[in-house]
C-alpha cells in the first residue's frame, strides 16, 4: 500500500513551521565562521559556533528518527479494533493523522474535531502549518470547553500531539472533561505527547519547556476523571498514554 507521507516529511516540516528560528542560527553561524578568519582567536569562535549549531542538529536528528524513521505515523501501534465503530481524532490547528485513521479503519464512523483558537493557542508555527496543509475533508471546529457531541457517544477518542497546545492548566482539564463525558463507558482515550523529560530535554534542550510534564498530564487525567490503563514508550521520546473512565472494568 502507498504510503500517506513523503520522505523526510516530519523533520522537513519542523523546519519548514519554524523557518524564523533556523535561519536566524544559519546567519548568526556563517557571521561567527566569517568573523573566525579576522580574529586571533579563531578556534574559540569556530569552537563556539560548533557548540551553538550542535544542539540544533541533534535535535534535527532526533527528529528525523521520531517522525520519519520510527514508523510512528503507520499507526502499528493502535488498536486494529476500532473499525466499524464511531471515533473521534482532535487536532490542535494541524491534522497529520485523521487521512492515517481513515486509512487504518476505513469502515469506522471517523469524526475529525479542531480546537484551534489563534487568541489561546499563539505558536506561530501553528499558523504556518494551517497555511501549508488544509484541514481534513469535514473537519469541525470547537472550543476546548465545549465538544458538540451527546454523552457517552464515541468509542475511541484519539489526541495526537494536540493537548499540550493547551497551555493553561485549568483549561486542558475543562478540555479533558469534555473528553470524558462524549466516551462511552467501556471507550479509551488515547493521548500522544512528547514529555518535559530527561530524553526530550537530551534531544531539544530548552525546547523541551514546550512538552508538559508527567505530573502535569497526571493532575489533568485525575481531575477529570480518567485512569491511565496503559503507558507505553515509542522510541525513548515519545509517549503514549491510554485512557479509560474511572471505575471502568474490561
Amino acid at each position: 500500500m502507498e504510503s500517506l507521507r513523503k520522505p523526510y516529511q516530519g523533520v522537513t516540516n519542523i523546519v519548514r513551521f519554524n523557518w524564523p528560528f533556523y535561519l536566524v542560527s544559519f546567519d548568526l553561524v556563517l557571521f561567527l565562521i566569517i568573523y573566525s578568519f579576522f580574529t586571533t582567536y579563531q578556534v574559540y569562535v569556530l569552537l563556539g559556533a560548533i557548540i551553538f549549531v550542535l544542539p540544533i542538529l541533534i535535535s534535527l536528528l532526533v527528529s528525523y528518527y521520531v517522525y520519519d524513521l520510527s514508523g510512528l505515523y503507520k499507526l502499528d501501534w493502535l488498536s486494529k479494533e476500532d473499525n466499524n465503530k464511531k471515533i473521534l481524532n482532535i487536532n490542535a490547528g494541524f491534522d497529520e493523522t485523521s487521512t492515517l485513521l481513515r486509512r487504518r479503519y476505513p469502515s469506522s464512523g471517523l469524526i475529525v474535531f479542531d480546537f484551534y483558537d489563534p487568541l489561546k493557542h499563539t505558536e506561530p508555527s501553528i499558523k504556518r502549518a494551517r497555511n501549508a496543509y488544509p484541514p481534513y475533508k469535514g473537519t469541525i471546529s470547537i472550543t476546548t470547553s465545549k465538544i458538540p457531541l451527546e454523552k457517552e457517544s464515541v468509542y475511541t477518542i484519539y489526541v495526537i500531539f494536540a493537548a499540550h497546545e493547551i497551555r493553561n492548566d485549568e483549561e486542558r482539564i475543562t478540555f479533558f472533561k469534555e473528553l470524558y463525558r462524549v466516551l462511552k463507558p467501556k471507550g479509551q482515550v488515547i493521548v500522544t505527547e512528547h514529555l518535559r523529560d530527561l530524553p526530550n530535554f537530551m534531544a531539544y534542550t530548552v525546547g523541551f519547556f514546550h512538552f508538559l510534564s508527567l505530573s502535569s498530564w497526571q493532575t489533568t487525567f485525575n481531575e477529570s476523571g480518567f485512569n491511565v490503563l496503559k503507558k507505553e514508550k515509542f522510541t525513548p521520546f515519545i509517549n503514549i498514554f491510554t485512557l479509560q473512565k474511572n471505575g471502568t472494568t474490561f
